[in-house]
């Protein structure tokens, strides 16, 4: 937690006023007793009405000086902790942000979603506590100590007996409610992992009837949480009863041992009260405390979880002076092999080739031939292992990762819709987009049509995840967000998979004109997507079978025969 506390540096003067206020309430709260103790010695006991009067206002004044202090404290540190939480949240979710997929498979999506919300949230709450239990509980405990030793050395052998007591009971339950804390939360990420999985695959999990063994996983990851949970709370509890115990033994023995002082003629009755109000604030100190000790374990354990985020550096990094490419359009493979961390096996090897502006590179193969990985490759989503990619004859890996992606056009396998409006969507490629450059996008997207018939056109609201519009519309509104980039390089990874023949027809006879200067390198399933390029690139398990046009493959190479075969009959190919 310590090297988090650097986010509060922002903050410093409200803290430092948080202390000093605080401050100022312990001194006021260990000052009553000794105020009350005068009212009884001196004023009840003497008969001494004014003297009782006067005391008693000026511990009225002492009372709301401490009840301002403690309203000004509360203020100030939920307002430091709260900027704290949300100044962290924003460096944790920036740091992200620069992550490359490596980072994020290695985490997963969902630990992430709760290292940044439920963690930063625990630690927020431990921190607003803190900053008061801190300087109170401390100053209260030693304070109450000084002043019970001031009333009375010999009494006060009692309460400096019981604290270690009190101070080695906490110690032995936090120690074993730490581990516990720390377990709570990887089992809490297992919950969130499964409820996500769950809820997005919810139309998978019902038309394969899976409904009850999801339920099932879910109930399992729920009841390891809740047994966690249960036995973590069930050592914490026991703290408390514990604390309570030890105060009601001081407090018979305060009363005892204080009666004889008293009967002997060492201790007045006042100080015998004052002496049992200061015990009791060491007791309360030490109760806040461990309520801190209580919160501290599952806050170091998601602090942990938080620091592991930011201290994870990301594989890929913009170069310390990056170049600049002459011809940004032209794209060349050199010999890339690439392995996915851990694989034995690499993705693809030794893959070689060049894809010019004005030209259209088709890339072809079965499932698991590296196609994606290749696409993946040009935007630096992955560093490759050998070899070189250049664009413009310079190294991406030379490039800065935003002078890189500002040229490419990227429309991914699978379609990502944000929550807005459509024309928001699209303008996502292009933030200055105009209406006009929207509406051109969409008709050469083929969404024109559909996009039209909705209520309020390019205005209509695109649900979560795209919820509201079928698949063909979101890879047609995707491809339309590339295309209003204008961008040097279009990657379109098996982007036309959700369309009919005729959208996709009509879709790719509108592309080649509108991408004349630029370079086009399509991913496809499909024969008939792949068979008017310029440039076909047949993978078979990560290398290259074949390079050429539709007609030249079709005569020299069998893996392309056997595709297209498939797929089309004798007369298609004739």
């Amino acid at each position: 937690m310590m090297k988090l506390l650097r986010f509060l540096r922002p903050y410093r003067i409200p803290v430092a006023f948080v202390l000093i206020l605080v401050l100022v309430q312990s001194l006021s709260d260990l000052y009553l007793p000794t105020l009350m103790s005068d009212i009884v010695d001196k004023g009840v006991v003497a008969g001494d009405t004014p003297y009782i009067w006067k005391i008693g206002g000026f511990m009225m004044l002492m009372a709301l000086l401490g009840a301002a202090c403690s309203v000004g404290a509360s203020f100030l540190s939920a307002k430091a902790a709260g900027g704290f939480g949300k100044d962290l949240r924003s460096r944790v979710f920036s740091h992200v942000s620069r992550f490359s997929l490596n980072e994020f498979d290695k985490i997963g999506t969902a630990s992430l979603i709760t290292r940044t919300t439920n963690d930063i949230t625990q630690v927020q709450q431990v921190l607003t506590m803190m900053m008061r239990v801190m300087v109170m509980a401390p100053m209260m405990c030693f304070g109450g100590i000084i002043m019970a030793m001031y009333k009375d050395v010999t009494l006060s052998l009692v309460i400096i007996a019981i604290v270690p007591i009190l101070g080695l009971l906490i110690y032995a339950i936090v120690g074993r409610g730490i581990p516990l804390f720390r377990a709570m939360q990887t089992k809490l990420d297992k919950l969130n992992l499964v409820l996500r999985e769950n809820l997005t695959g919810i139309r998978v999990i019902r038309s394969f009837n899976r409904i009850r063994h999801e339920q099932d996983r879910f109930n399992e990851a729920n009841r390891d949480l809740t047994d966690t949970a249960v036995k973590v709370n069930r050592i914490m509890a026991s703290l408390m009863p514990i604390m309570m115990l030890m105060m009601n033994i001081a407090s018979v023995a305060l009363v005892w041992f204080g009666g004889l002082r008293i009967n002997s003629g060492h201790m007045e009755v006042g100080d015998l009260i004052a002496f049992i109000q200061y015990a009791f604030q060491i007791m309360f100190a030490l109760m806040f405390a461990s309520m801190m000790f209580v919160m501290i374990p599952r806050a170091s354990a998601s602090a942990v979880r938080i620091n592991e985020v930011l201290g994870m550096l990301p594989d890929i990094n913009d170069p310390a002076s990056p170049k600049k490419s002459a011809d940004a359009g032209v794209v060349e493979f050199d010999n890339v092999t690439f392995h996915y961390p851990g694989a034995e096996i690499p993705a693809v090897s030794n893959i070689s080739f060049t894809a010019s502006p004005g030209e259209i590179t088709a890339i072809i193969g079965g499932t698991g031939s590296g196609k994606s990985t290749l696409i993946n490759l040009i935007p630096r989503f992955y560093d490759l292992t050998d070899g070189s990619i250049r664009i413009g004859g310079v190294d991406v890996r030379e490039l800065s990762q935003e002078q890189l992606r500002n040229r490419i056009g990227l429309v991914p396998q699978k379609s990502v819709l944000f929550t807005g409006t459509i024309a928001e969507n699209i303008r996502y490629g292009k933030e200055d987009a105009t209406d006009e450059e929207i509406r051109r996008a969409a008709e050469i997207a083929q969404a024109s049509d559909f996009v039209s018939e909705m209520p309020e056109g390019f205005d209509s609201r695109i649900a979560q995840g795209g919820s509201n519009v079928s698949g063909g519309q979101k890879q047609r509104l995707s491809i339309a967000r590339a295309l209003v980039r204008k961008p040097s390089i279009y990657l379109f990874d098996d982007s036309f998979s959700a369309l009919d023949f005729k959208t996709d027809a009509r879709l790719r006879e509108a592309l080649r004109p509108a991408t004349t200067e630029a370079t086009v390198i399509i991913v496809a399933q499909r024969v008939s997507t792949v068979m008017d390029a310029d440039r076909i690139i047949v993978l078979e398990d990560g290398k290259v079978a074949g390079i050429g046009t539709h007609r030249e493959l079709l005569q020299s190479n069998a893996i392309y025969r056997e595709i297209v075969t498939s797929q089309l009959s004798e007369e298609e190919i004739a």
